[in-house]
């Protein structure tokens, strides 16, 4: 039955991760209930998100909504960034970790009320001065703490006038960067409780293909709401979780 529930946890978040960001809302807490250990529970997350986030990647690129021409520069920027924040991480507590959490999210929550960025432009994806130091950023922050990295994403390639399906599978090729090191590093130090990280995993595949279905279709006037709500949310999660 745990397994079951594992399945349907995977298909729920990584449904939502695909659409906004946030994933982690739904399967770190449920997982943390039902009394998996706090790092194999990240293990599982880390390792099935490596997994579907590059199905869900490939099959946007298949279907030619994105250009591996126009994005392959996001894997090294994500994994420098995600090795930054890893070592910038055993320098700051844990409590100032979740306040910077907290002030991003904060800012890119106001931010979203401000900026133009409506994810109907077409503009390519150009390395340049505000979207190369803008994805190396959050992977600092991936690496440093990670709930909300594929939100704060999305806002950023918002900003930059990225259409949305697009800005899907940049943020999921993105995610897949920044899962892989620390998949390997979890499976290497046997942190890995495979039949909950497998259950996980083939919800999350599931959950994958259904969230990047329903961005195909889903209207750019809907994007920003929804980011909205799961940014809210974040911020909620974090600060009763972590400050109070």
């Amino acid at each position: 039955m745990e397994y079951v529930i594992l399945f349907f946890i995977g298909i729920c978040a990584t449904t939502l991760g695909t659409l906004a960001g946030g994933g982690g809302l739904i399967s770190l807490p449920v997982m943390l209930i039902m009394g998996i250990p706090v790092h194999s529970a990240i293990a599982a997350n880390k390792v099935s998100n490596t997994v579907s986030s590059f199905s869900s990647f490939f099959y946007l690129l298949k279907k030619k909504e994105i250009s591996l021409k126009e994005c392959y520069w996001i894997i090294p920027v994500s994994i420098c960034g995600g090795i930054t924040g890893g070592v910038i991480a055993s320098w700051i507590s844990g409590k100032n970790m979740y306040i910077v959490a907290i002030v991003l999210l904060i800012f890119a929550f106001i931010v979203s009320f401000i900026g133009k960025g409506n994810f109907t432009g077409e503009k390519p994806l150009i390395f340049n001065k505000i979207s190369a130091p803008g994805l190396y950023s959050i992977g600092i922050y991936d690496g440093l703490f990670g709930p909300g990295q594929g939100t704060l994403m999305l806002y950023l390639f918002g900003f930059l006038n990225i259409a949305y399906i697009r800005a899907v599978g940049m943020v999921r090729l993105a995610t897949f960067s920044s899962c892989f090191g620390a998949a390997i590093t979890y499976i290497a130090t046997g942190k890995v409780i495979w039949p909950v990280t497998l259950a996980l995993l083939l919800g999350s595949l599931t959950g994958a293909q259904i969230g990047v279905r329903i961005a195909q279709k889903l209207k750019p006037q809907y994007v920003k709401p929804i980011l909205r709500i799961v940014t809210a949310a974040l911020i909620v999660q974090i600060f009763i979780e972590n400050v109070l």
